[in-house]
């Protein structure tokens, strides 16, 4: 396994199919660093651009395929790798958004920075990066 690691949320996965911009550094990356994407952000993401999809007129297969192949660079974990977190993630969450306890208890298991655009997450216990600077965590 390579020695860095994140933890991908539902909005970077959502990103990842919709522009090229994540994506390209997921694939760019993905020999490098080990992307967890959690079953609840997969699941997530699978919603959405579904939703998405269909409001935009399209037909949701080819978007979820293309997630689909996303989720093969990466390793899909399971409650079973985080649950034991769950209190410290709920409570370190507060009140910002309950339903995103699986990605901190996720980030806290393995023990690696999460991958995000939800602010959050900002201050939650553990590093987030953004887009816009992870980068800087890739190259290190």
């Amino acid at each position: 396994m390579p020695g860095k690691a994140l933890v991908i949320d539902a909005n970077i996965l959502v990103r990842s199919v919709l522009g090229t911009r994540t994506r390209s550094l997921i694939e760019a990356y993905c020999e490098e660093v080990t992307f967890f994407i959690p079953e609840s952000a997969l699941s997530e993401a699978e919603e959405h651009l579904a939703v998405l999809a269909v409001k935009r007129g399209g037909d949701p297969l080819p978007v979820l395929a293309l997630l689909r192949s996303l989720a093969e660079l990466a390793e899909v974990v399971g409650p079973d790798v985080y649950v034991e977190f769950e209190r410290d993630a709920r409570e370190l969450m507060g009140a910002r958004d309950p339903d995103d306890w699986p990605i901190l208890a996720a980030a806290l298991a393995i023990g690696c920075p999460i991958w995000t655009e939800d602010t959050d997450f900002f201050g939650c216990g553990v590093a987030v990066w953004t887009t816009g600077r992870i980068e800087k965590y890739l190259r290190r």
